[in-house]
């Protein structure tokens, strides 16, 4: 067999009608041949349905789309989308298209993804996240973020449960009462005023009742605002992307930025590094004094307020190298309270999940547990 330069794979639905009890295959015998149409022949059938197909079916829908019975692969049901490879696995998809591009086929092993497929379906217990966001009625915007808690929760064998709280709605005072239901919050990124006081109010909450606190990004802009505010005192302190005659600019435009109103490239974009101190949370998740993390952010930490937020017992324990940006905050006196400039989602895998958030789930479990032996 010569190289392939490119596989065609079909996706098509073998639907079961559940009162014949039977496999329909004419779906795809119909697309197959609309393909064939117009000069596609597909290499490679899935067929998308709720059980394996048994090798009649297989064999049927070989012969009238012209592709060889082991090519006609089930593209099964699954509970989570981490068991795709494994059921694809089952079916020999890799060795098909090994095949098929003329490449050698070497042994694999999804030991360790059969095993993160198992943590999932079966968690040893659960814990619960509330998302204090402005888009949270469009979840899709916070895709990265999800996958990014779900993989915290895998690590642990946790199933993490999210409840999304809309940042207005605290601050129409109709949502606090649901932060006393999660067992960690986090603030994620976001642009603009809208929701920014809600989401000050949910960080006052997590510090002053001690529940594990992510921040990232703007909502590690929202922290120290908070901070400032609430500790330090300085009435009005905020940032200049939401007022720009605040007496106290605590979080500010990147210096290169100013007088460029212009958002997209003109942002601090990619991956820089940062210095973490030790001891710290950040520390402790990491493990390394420097790390390498992915920014998107036209305002920083002004860094006018380090004594007097240090001071008060907020600590700057991430910063890049040469020290122009702070990249990490924490509150000392708290049980695990994180806020991060840059975005750990981003760099999240499922057998490799960030740092940051399987230490925030962890916290966050640990606080649930707290909360059980005490009675609440």
């Amino acid at each position: 067999m010569g190289s392939h330069n490119a596989i065609n794979i079909h996706l098509s639905l073998v639907p079961y009608i559940k009162t014949a009890e039977q496999l329909k295959t004419k779906p795809t015998q119909h697309s197959v041949k609309e393909l064939r149409a117009i000069g596609i022949q597909p290499d490679i059938i899935l067929c998308r349905t709720d059980r394996f197909l048994p090798a009649e079916i297989k064999a049927k829908i070989a012969l009238f789309c012209n592709v060889s019975e082991e090519a006609v692969v089930t593209a099964k049901d699954v509970e989570c989308i981490y068991e795709v490879p494994v059921v694809f696995r089952k079916e020999g998809l890799d060795r098909i298209i090994l095949k098929l591009l003329n490449l050698p086929c070497r042994s694999s092993d999804l030991r360790e993804w059969e095993e993160l497929v198992c943590r999932i379906k079966y968690p040893a217990d659960e814990t619960t996240i509330g998302v204090v966001g402005k888009y949270v009625r469009f979840q899709d915007s916070y895709k990265s973020l999800i996958e990014a808690l779900h993989h915290g929760g895998f690590l642990h064998s946790l199933k993490v449960n999210l409840e999304w709280i809309e940042a207005e709605d605290i601050e129409k005072g109709v949502a606090l009462n649901r932060l006393k239901e999660v067992d960690g919050i986090l603030v994620p990124g976001g642009f603009g005023k809208r929701g920014i006081l809600g989401m000050i109010e949910a960080i006052r909450y997590a510090r002053e009742n001690k529940v594990p606190f992510f921040g990232i990004c703007l909502g590690m802009q929202c922290s120290v605002i908070e901070f400032a505010r609430n500790i330090c005192h300085l009435e009005g302190a905020d940032s200049t992307e939401f007022n720009e005659e605040t007496p106290y600019k605590v979080i500010h435009l990147l210096k290169d930025l100013v007088d460029v109103n212009e958002m997209g490239g003109t942002m601090r974009l990619g991956q820089y590094p940062c210095r973490l101190s030790n001891p710290s949370f950040a520390y402790e998740a990491y493990q390394q004094g420097e790390i390498y993390e992915r920014h998107r952010h036209r305002y920083e930490f002004n860094h006018e307020f380090d004594e007097m937020l240090a001071g008060k017992g907020m600590r700057i324990v991430g910063e890049s190298p040469d020290g122009r940006y702070v990249e990490i905050v924490e509150v000392a006196d708290h049980p695990w309270f994180v806020a991060c400039q840059f975005h750990p989602e981003w760099k999240s895998k499922p057998l490799q999940p960030h740092p940051l958030f399987s230490d925030f789930i962890k916290a966050s479990y640990d606080y649930r547990q707290r909360r059980k032996r005490a009675g609440n």
